[in-house]
């Protein structure tokens, strides 16, 4: 998993997201705003910080979820990384 979580974060910090991330955050986080869900794909929006909203475009399917683009929303400006690249 810790290869998964540093992927994630490498992404987000090559969009120029200037705050520090954690990729286990960003993944948990994923994982409660799909809980329950049916298959489909969502836009899900989460108040990751006081001042951050991180927007995830999620395929969700009966064994795993797909993060297409993550787009996060801060006072510095927004930043938005495709995952699926």
């Amino acid at each position: 998993m810790e290869e998964l979580y540093q992927a994630i974060e490498e992404k987000i910090k090559a969009s120029g997201y200037p705050r520090e991330i954690s990729g286990e955050r960003v993944y948990d986080d994923i994982c409660d705003q799909i809980e329950g869900k049916e298959n489909g794909t969502y836009l899900v929006l989460s108040k990751f910080e006081e001042d951050v909203v991180f927007e995830y475009h999620i395929t969700v399917s009966d064994d795993n979820f797909n993060l297409g683009i993550l787009t996060m929303k801060t006072p510095e400006g927004v930043f938005e990384t495709d995952f699926d690249l």
